[in-house]
C-alpha cells in the first residue's frame, strides 16, 4: 500500500489560518499531500488555497457576492456547505484525495459535517470541533464511520492545548488514509440490525446460514448510532438486502428519546430500492439516555436501568398502536420489495411470561395494528412464535430464498 497519501483540508481560511496552516504542516511533516480549500466568505486567506472560497461558491451555484448579499451567516454558511461538500465528493470520485479534515466552531462543524457525509464509507473522515460529543449534533448528520477530536482551547489563536488536538488529528486522519482497508465488493452484503444477543439472539444462527449461501453480513446495533450507519450506508445502496429486525430507535425517536438515528429511520432502505425483511424486534420498549430525565409521562411505568448509560421503560396500548401504523407508512414508501414478519409470541426476550417486559394485551394490541397497517404488497407473515424462537429465522430465511430464486435478491453463492 501507497504511503503517498493526499489528505482535502477544509477551513475557513481567512480568520483561521494559523490554525490550518499549522494542520497542513504537521500532515507534510509525516510525508503526507495536502489539498486545502477555503470556506471563508467575508475575508480572504493571507495564502492561496488550493480551492478558492469563489469555487466553492460556484459549486453551490452560487457566489461569494450572493452569499455576502443574503446578510445573514447561516444562510452564507449554507451556500459554501453545498459547495463543499459537492467538491469533497468530485475530488474523491476524482482519485485526487484519501482522506479529508475539517475544523471549526458550530459554523465550521456544520458545514464539516455535510462534507463528511459526502464521502463513502472506509474514506477517513476527521473533524476537529469545539463542540465534538455534544448533544446538539444529531445522529442523522454524521456519516457512518466519522471521527471527531475536540477542539480544546482553540476557539481564538493557537496555543499548546489546541496545538495537541490538531496533531493528534493530523496524525490520525494521515495515518487512517495509510492502514484504511476499505469495504470490498467481493460479496453481497445483508445489512441487519439487532440489540445485544441477550436480548434478541437470531443473529446467532442468521449469519452462519446467511454466510453459507454466499453473503457478508453486517449486523448494527440499534442504539441510535448504530441505526444511523445502517441508515447511512443503505442510502448509498450498500446492500443486496436487510433484515431490519430491531426497530426500537423508531420508538425512541416518536417519543423524544435522545437514543433516535433520526427522522429517516426505515426510509433510507426503501429509497434506494433495496428488499427488506422487516421484524419488530424491541418495539415495545423505549430508551432513554442515563443522563436524560424520564419524562413526566414515563414516570409511572415501570423502568429498567441497563446500565449507567441506557435506561429502558415501556409503551402502551395506544403507543405501540401508533409505532404499528408509522411503520406501516414507512414501509409503503420503498419501491423494492418489503415482506413483514409478526412473530405474536413476544419481540424480545424479557416479552415472555415471567419476564419484566412481558404484556401480552400490549402485544396483542401492536399485532392487531400490524395487521392492518401492512398493506399489500408488502407481505405479511405472522408467525406463532417469539422472535427469538428457531420458527423465526427459518421464516426469515424461507423469505430470502425465495427472493433469491426469483431474482429480486443476488446472491454470492
Amino acid at each position: 500500500m501507497s504511503d503517498e497519501k493526499t489528505i482535502l483540508v477544509i477551513g475557513t481560511f481567512d480568520t483561521k489560518s494559523d490554525e490550518l496552516r499549522y494542520l497542513e504542516t504537521r500532515i507534510g511533516s509525516q510525508n503526507g499531500n495536502v489539498m486545502t480549500m477555503d470556506v471563508s466568505v467575508l475575508g480572504d486567506p493571507q495564502q492561496p488555497t488550493t480551492i478558492s472560497k469563489h469555487e466553492v461558491a460556484a459549486a453551490a451555484d452560487s457566489s461569494i457576492q450572493l452569499a455576502i448579499d443574503s446578510g445573514d451567516e447561516n444562510t452564507a454558511m449554507q451556500i459554501m456547505s453545498r459547495g463543499a461538500s459537492s467538491l469533497t465528493h468530485q475530488l474523491y470520485l476524482d482519485g485526487k484525495i484519501d482522506g479529508m479534515i475539517a475544523m471549526g466552531g458550530t459554523m465550521g462543524t456544520d458545514l464539516a459535517l455535510d462534507c463528511a457525509c459526502a464521502l463513502p464509507v472506509g474514506v477517513p473522515k476527521y473533524i476537529i470541533s469545539t463542540v465534538s460529543f455534544s448533544p446538539i449534533i444529531p445522529a442523522d448528520r454524521l456519516s457512518a464511520d466519522i471521527q471527531m477530536i475536540l477542539w480544546a482551547g482553540g476557539l481564538y489563536g493557537l496555543n499548546s492545548f489546541c496545538k495537541s488536538s490538531l496533531s493528534q488529528a493530523a496524525g490520525a486522519v494521515l495515518g487512517a488514509a495509510r492502514a484504511v482497508e476499505p469495504p470490498q465488493a467481493d460479496r453481497p452484503v445483508i445489512g441487519m440490525t439487532s440489540l445485544g444477543s441477550s436480548c434478541l439472539s437470531y443473529m446467532k444462527a442468521l449469519k452462519p446460514a446467511l454466510e453459507e449461501r454466499g453473503f457478508e453480513v453486517a449486523i448494527f446495533h440499534a442504539t441510535g448510532m448504530g441505526g444511523m450507519a445502517f441508515e447511512n450506508i443503505a442510502a448509498r445502496g450498500g446492500f443486496a438486502c436487510v433484515m431490519d429486525f430491531a426497530l426500537p430507535e423508531l420508538g425512541n425517536w416518536m417519543v423524544g428519546s435522545v437514543i433516535n438515528s433520526g427522522p429517516d429511520r426505515m426510509l433510507n432502505v426503501g429509497n434506494a430500492g433495496i428488499p427488506q425483511i422487516v421484524a419488530p424486534g424491541c418495539l415495545d420498549l423505549i430508551d432513554f439516555a442515563g443522563w436524560q430525565d424520564i419524562p413526566a409521562r414515563f414516570q409511572d411505568r415501570p423502568f429498567h436501568a441497563h446500565n449507567r448509560l441506557i435506561k429502558s421503560s415501556a409503551l402502551n396500548d395506544e403507543e405501540r398502536r401508533d409505532t404499528a401504523r408509522e411503520i406501516g407508512k414507512r414501509l409503503a414508501k420503498s419501491i423494492a420489495p418489503v415482506h413483514v414478519i409478526l412473530p405474536n409470541q413476544g419481540i424480545e426476550e424479557w416479552d415472555k411470561p415471567g419476564g419484566a417486559a412481558y404484556d401480552p394485551d400490549g402485544l396483542t394490541a401492536f399485532c392487531e395494528e400490524m395487521r392492518s397497517s401492512i398493506k399489500a404488497p408488502a407481505g405479511l407473515s405472522e408467525i406463532d412464535a417469539h422472535i427469538n424462537d428457531r420458527a423465526f429465522v427459518d421464516k426469515a430465511l424461507e423469505i430470502l430464498d425465495r427472493w433469491i430464486a426469483d431474482g429480486t435478491v443476488k446472491s454470492g453463492a
